[in-house]
């Protein structure tokens, strides 16, 4: 079972033999589905009783007793008249059959002689083959009938599932670990942000902490873009719905927006924005171009709004509304190649200044010809925009997966995704080839031989969004920032009542230089404000007494319990700055 197809079979068959223990122990259990996940399975179940932890080792020794009967898996094909029958009472599987075509036969897996449910397989032939497989359910959750939120919650019953205990064991115990690191609890207790149920999911409230570190990094990225040839722009919140009606989103991005208004009543419909594009393109068109003006290239820190699925929200990763490193560039086609490998250029260096490039993999998203109805523009648009981008990247030779259905409306995009401390997987920073939206917008340019023609567009992300490159921080340091991002990078300690005027003087020659420095003259014992300090994952303390007052010294602790004692303030200045300077990430320090 070490092959990945037998171990997907392997756990899929243990979603059924899951579903059998289920509802023999809770006999109105409603079943609706059970994938195969990364980690093992889980299944969706309509029930009127909550089940709880407590129940877990019951329902756990229920499916040890299935699995040691040795019943085989049994498929049969029925027809979907026969299948509707079959599974009448149940609306969740009623709904997926009436889904199918009319005359399209439907597949059954039996697990024994006394259950069935609906699948579409493939499955182990026996529960002998699962005797060795080792199984543990991991938690109890609510989820929406099919991820919609207007849909009735179900219980989702999620169960990790390894070929044998030590892999089980290694994987709980690297949960545990992860749950340490999990920046939707480590960040609230930390004081980065917070969330109140009355303001709404998906809509964080940025603490000083967490404020404070988005702040740095939208300097040093809009810094850093100026310094490449980025031209910075402020465009509007919300537009029109005719905006939108150009660009296409109204048509195929309309769900994902946040409407205000009604069509059917009001002369005007406003949207809050889902991207910057169709904005930043006005600038584009604020006069004519020529190809001298070419390449322009065009960035925004942009605040977004999208309206995610509830079931979707998770902490800072996915958000209702977020702020991004937005840019657009338009360029010629000799152009392309050249700028989009300077985009990725940086977009590395980015992931690697923050620490996060070991973290990434890269994922080709390209069109889907088979649904046509999800993108705009011909089929020789999108083979020449993906042809394109393909030849770009085997040139820079990119490591990536292809994920197909996974393009933007307009254009085929590379995503640069990273894996938060439980292995999902999101997008942190996109840059997309796009040849379809300048001409609905009438961008042109003037070619060298007079002709008017439409540029490239890239549209990119720097860093992504600011809120999720948060949530990747706080994960991959523990909540311990490297020094240039540290919210609080030095707390000054008083020994004694004596060396407080000496600890606000220190303080304040440091914040003169730049520092982020707190004082605590609290009348506490030395050793409760050291672990507090630490608990808070304070970069540097000076912890200073009589000595360090009469000398004008500072004796320093970092974290690790570096301990200097006895050196000048400019030499711990200088030191920190250098730190400061030099962006390092510290892992080795910090993790």
């Amino acid at each position: 079972m070490k092959n990945e197809n037998e171990l997907e079979m392997a756990r899929h068959s243990l979603a059924h033999v899951l579903a059998k223990a289920l509802v023999s122990l809770y006999p109105s259990a409603k079943l609706t589905i059970g994938p195969a996940v990364d980690n093992g399975f889980y299944y969706d179940i309509d029930l009127d009783k909550n089940i709880t932890p407590d129940d877990f080792s019951a329902i756990e020794k229920k499916m040890k007793e299935i699995i040691n009967k040795g019943e085989d898996f049994k498929k049969v094909v029925v027809s979907r008249e026969e299948a509707l029958k079959l599974f009448k009472g149940n609306e969740y599987k009623t709904e997926i059959i009436k889904e199918l075509p009319e005359g399209e036969e439907v597949s059954i897996y039996y697990t024994g002689d006394d259950f069935f449910d609906l699948c579409r397989g493939p499955h182990v032939d026996s529960c002998r083959r699962l005797q060795n497989y080792a199984y543990k359910i991991a938690s109890i959750n609510g989820a929406y009938w099919r991820g919609n939120e207007k849909n009735k919650m179900l219980q989702r019953v999620y169960v990790y599932a390894f070929p044998d205990k030590k892999q089980l064991n290694d994987y709980v115990v690297m949960m545990e670990e992860a749950k340490k690191r999990d920046h939707n609890k480590l960040g609230r207790e930390l004081g980065y942000f917070t969330t109140v149920d009355y303001i709404g999911q998906g809509l964080p409230i940025l603490l000083p902490k967490g404020a404070r570190v988005i702040q740095l990094l939208q300097r040093f990225v809009e810094d850093e873009e100026q310094k490449r040839g980025w031209l910075l722009t402020k465009t509007p919140f919300m537009a029109k719905s005719d905006l939108y009606k150009i660009s296409g989103h109204w048509d195929h991005y309309k769900d994902g927006m946040f409407v205000l208004g009604d069509e059917n009543k009001d002369k005007e419909v406003y949207a809050l924005r889902p991207m910057t594009c169709p904005f930043q393109y006005q600038a584009y068109l604020n006069k004519a171009r020529s190809y001298r003006d070419l390449p322009l290239r065009y960035n925004e820190t942009s605040t977004l709004f999208r309206n995610e699925a509830s079931g979707e929200m998770h902490g800072l990763i996915r958000v209702r509304q977020f702020t991004i490193s937005e840019g657009h560039l338009m360029c010629t086609p000799e152009q392309l190649e050249g700028e989009f490998k300077n985009c990725l250029d940086l977009a590395i260096f980015m992931l690697k200044t923050v620490g996060l490039y070991e973290d990434a993999s890269y994922r080709f998203s390209q069109w889907d010809p088979k649904d046509r109805s999800k993108y705009i523009g011909t089929e020789e648009q999108w083979n020449e925009a993906q042809s394109a981008m393909e030849k770009i990247l085997k040139d820079l030779n990119v490591p990536y997966v292809v994920g197909v259905g996974e393009a933007a409306f307009y254009g085929p995009k590379l995503d640069i995704q990273i894996k938060n401390v439980f292995g999902k997987e999101d997008t942190l920073i996109t840059i997309q080839i796009d040849q379809m939206l300048a001409e609905k917008f009438g961008m042109e340019y003037t070619d060298k031989d007079g002709q008017k023609k439409n540029p490239y567009i890239i549209h990119r992300t720097s860093i992504g969004c600011y809120e999720r490159t948060l949530a990747y921080l706080i994960e991959k340091y523990a909540g311990a920032m490297p020094l240039w991002l540290a919210p609080e990078q030095v707390r000054v300690l008083a020994l004694t009542d004596r060396n407080v005027d000496y600890a606000y003087e220190v303080a304040k020659e440091l914040k003169a230089a730049g520092l982020r420095v707190e004082v605590d003259d609290r009348n506490e014992k030395i050793g409760y404000k050291i672990r507090e300090a630490s608990n808070e994952k304070v970069p540097y303390m000076l912890i200073l007494g009589d000595e360090e007052t009469n000398n004008k010294l500072v004796s320093y602790r970092g974290r690790k319990n570096q301990n200097v004692t006895g050196v000048s303030l400019e030499e711990f200045k200088s030191k920190l700055l250098s730190e400061v300077e030099s962006k390092y990430n510290g892992l080795s320090e910090n993790a």
